[in-house]
């Protein structure tokens, strides 16, 4: 029997973080423990009626049994400019700085792809999400780890980079609201991060996931709101998380020209384009009404109050979430993040995400979802604490 060796490059890939812990938790699920799952960032709710209906009325059209545009429906690139201009007053050309993704998450890797050589420098967020490493593996580049400390608002420290890394950083990740500290950026911070683009010519990506999930009133800056962006980066964009659209893979590189031009490309040769009806249900949900996005983020405030409440109320150092669906706990004196993760797994059948698994500095946290319903994470907050009042 003939043995087909992998390529460099694949054998490059990291393990896939999520991949492991979902292996982790199925042996308590198959032995029939309620277990209730916080590990991971799928949303809880459906995805909203008109967006469905236009989708289910789109299927018919036989237009859209054929290949679509290979760089997609101009109708989609334009509710995205329109959105784009509605919701943050940026100015994008629909066809020249407009990609669309097949989610966000191809679009981080493929930008690495684009842009990278053999031994090139990336600046990456640690903690951090998994995936860019991803892409940055594959093209054979390094990676120089920005530390996100509690002290510091989870905001990298440019200051501390060394000046040699910065001169030969070709990429650098960002990503706030914060996956998975839920920190938040500042217009000042995106100010600086604009100006040390334009300092070393270092490609600035952020990563706008959670964009349309900030608590307390305060709305998450775009990057693209700060002036010089488009000239040193991009944003990306997804509808996963402001729709529920997770399992529909719809997402958006914006931005600088080059770089669009550049996952476009990418793309031309990796896919024939999205099936436009998803691009018609994308649309409408960009152009129709925008409750069901303020109340989707008043659910997940909602969720937050009670499940940190919960913790503080019983002595425990956490601090509110400012974005993202996502809690950053410190974990007990003398654990270390997965320690404490096993154990919630075996004595609380409670799931969490260790924080070393998104970077050496997320060591001492674990990373908390807030994607089930609220009686749920308040049964998960009493099942963390009886531990801790158990074995810690």
């Amino acid at each position: 029997m003939a043995r087909f060796q992998q390529s460099d490059s694949i054998k490059r890939l990291p393990e896939q973080f999520f991949a492991k812990l979902v292996n982790k938790i199925e042996p308590y699920y198959q032995a029939g423990f309620d277990m209730i799952n916080l590990g991971q960032g799928n949303p809880d709710q459906p995805t909203p009626d008109h967006i469905i209906k236009t989708l289910q009325t789109s299927a018919t059209n036989p237009v859209h049994h054929k290949y679509p545009p290979f760089r997609g429906h101009t109708f989609l690139k334009k509710a995205i400019a329109d959105y784009y201009k509605r919701e943050y007053d940026v100015e994008l050309d629909p066809e020249k700085e407009v990609a669309i993704l097949f989610g966000a998450k191809a679009g981080l890797v493929e930008v690495s792809q684009c842009l990278l050589n053999h031994g090139d420098t990336v600046l990456v967020p640690d903690p951090g999400y998994p995936d860019y490493e991803s892409g940055i593996a594959i093209a054979g580049a390094k990676q120089y780890r920005m530390a996100l400390k509690r002290e510091n608002d989870f905001l990298p420290d440019y200051d501390s980079i060394p000046e040699e890394v910065l001169q030969k950083a070709k990429l650098m990740f960002l990503n706030y609201p914060n996956n998975p500290t839920a920190g938040i950026a500042t217009s000042e911070f995106f100010e600086e991060t604009v100006r040390l683009g334009e300092k070393t010519g270092c490609c600035i990506v952020h990563d706008f996931a959670y964009g349309s999930i900030g608590f307390d009133r305060k709305k998450p800056f775009s990057f693209l709101q700060t002036k010089g962006a488009k000239e040193v980066g991009v944003e990306m964009y997804t509808l996963s998380k402001t729709y529920n659209m997770a399992g529909w893979r719809v997402g958006f590189a914006l931005g600088n020209e080059e770089v669009v031009e550049a996952i476009n490309l990418i793309q031309d040769h990796y896919y024939c384009g999205m099936f436009g009806s998803i691009q018609e249900a994308a649309a409408s949900a960009l152009n129709g009404p925008q409750d069901c996005v303020h109340e989707l983020t008043a659910i997940y405030e909602d969720r937050r109050n009670a499940f940190i409440s919960k913790l503080k109320d019983n002595g425990w150092d956490v601090d509110y979430p400012k974005g993202s669906f996502f809690s950053w706990i410190p974990v007990p004196e003398g654990y270390t993040s997965e320690d404490y993760a096993e154990l919630l797994i075996e004595k609380a059948h409670v799931i969490v995400a260790p924080g070393n698994g998104f970077g050496k500095t997320g060591e001492g946290f674990v990373r908390v979802g807030l994607n089930c319903e609220k009686h749920r994470l308040l049964e998960a907050a009493d099942r963390m604490i009886n531990v801790h009042s158990k074995h810690l």
